[in-house]
């Protein structure tokens, strides 16, 4: 969907003549009271659930949680998936063409900052040309839950429900930091050039491979991980049955772990943008609603109107259960509707996105309750 108006930020620049990249799935009714936002985390996009015919792996990053008689049930809602701004997979970002560069160039670096209050806004302006007023839900994991509890600040007579999956009111100091190291493993890569790298025509896997690996760890579990790989050699080192050379320090990949790791990290470099990963990291540092009201969340809280579900997982510690807890508790200092569960699931960050069937259970069981209050 393409928006002539430019876009005022909350940073004081604007986008002009942007594009929002997004997929529906399911039908809306007729008094398009059965719409739900779903919003996407740091390296998802729009693409939600389904396969494109004749791609491979092309299956939707949420494809457990969303579709025909799954917790998100599609027979019943009409689900919308859009794609960030300043992302890398359809909506205008870094790697479009600047349409303020005199000579043609693409923004790269200078896209400008945007913070999911900004994400949120735009997200509203493409609801309001599918004539949607009010959302049945919104709902997000991760980052795509900070922007469901915007939504709920920012629109808040503009939903019924949020659904906030592994999420957080704001990022500690210690997933600041993680963001930081993966952020300079890019920008110290020579192939950077200041983020202006497509002049040069090469891109900074280096920098890219880096960060997917620290962001990789960060999201699973030391159980997963250990049950996963262990202290397992990779099959050509334990069939030769070599021991390290201790003599010197050596660059062979030699744990299964370390092979896993690069793997990601390869894959990772060869679809996504260095200049969306530093925007959108930096967009997860800044989120902080509790910030203009002294760090008193239940304060910044107070305009929320709409029903609460809130899901965290015990081995997750980047988004820890405690995180979701000082939103419960928030929120239930205004007196709000709030259902809270913690699953025990052992996959740590990544488990928002797995087919656990006490977490599915509970979602499902949600948007059963919603679809029987708007009469679907």
């Amino acid at each position: 969907m393409h928006f002539k108006a430019a876009l005022p930020l909350r940073s004081g620049a604007s986008v002009r003549a942007y594009d929002l990249s997004y997929e529906t799935y399911g039908k809306l009714n007729a008094d398009k009271s059965n719409a739900v936002l779903i919003c996407h985390a740091l390296n998802a996009s729009h693409h939600v659930a389904g396969v494109y015919p004749g791609q491979t792996k092309s299956e939707g990053w949420w494809d457990s949680m969303v579709g025909p008689g799954k917790p998100v049930d599609t027979d019943r809602f009409f689900v919308i998936g859009v794609n960030n701004l300043g992302s890398c997979f359809g909506s205008t970002g870094p790697m479009h063409v600047n349409p303020d560069s005199a000579d043609g160039h693409v923004y790269g670096a200078d896209f400008p900052v945007v913070t999911v209050e900004d994400w949120v806004h735009s997200q509203a302006l493409l609801l309001d040309r599918l004539g949607i007023q009010t959302l049945a839900a919104v709902m997000g994991g991760s980052l795509g839950g900070m922007q469901a509890t915007a939504w709920t600040l920012l629109y808040p007579g503009r939903l019924l429900r949020a659904v906030v999956v592994a999420s957080a009111p704001n990022l500690t100091a210690e997933n600041i930091a993680f963001n930081e190291v993966a952020r300079r493993a890019i920008v110290t890569d020579p192939d950077f050039h200041g983020g202006h790298f497509y002049r040069h025509g090469v891109v900074p896997k280096r920098g890219l491979r880096i960060a997917r690996m620290i962001g990789h760890i960060t999201y699973l579990s030391d159980d997963v991980m250990n049950a996963k790989f262990g202290r397992e050699l990779r099959r050509a080192v334990a069939q030769t049955g070599t021991s390290p050379d201790y003599r010197y320090i050596t660059q062979e990949v030699e744990f299964q772990i370390e092979s896993y790791l690069r793997y990601q990290g390869d894959k990772f470099a060869d679809y996504f943008d260095a200049n969306t990963y530093l925007l959108i990291t930096r967009t997860l540092d800044y989120f902080d609603p509790a910030r203009a009201y002294g760090g008193n969340l239940s304060q910044a809280l107070a305009r929320a109107t709409c029903k609460f579900l809130l899901v965290s997982f015990v081995t997750d510690w980047r988004f820890a259960p405690a995180r979701s807890r000082e939103l419960v508790k928030a929120l239930l200092d205004n007196q709000r509707d709030v259902s809270y569960a913690e699953i025990d699931a052992p996959h740590g960050h990544d488990a928002f996105l797995m087919d656990d069937p006490r977490y599915h259970g509970v979602v499902r069981a949600y948007f059963a309750a919603l679809a029987a209050e708007v009469g679907l």
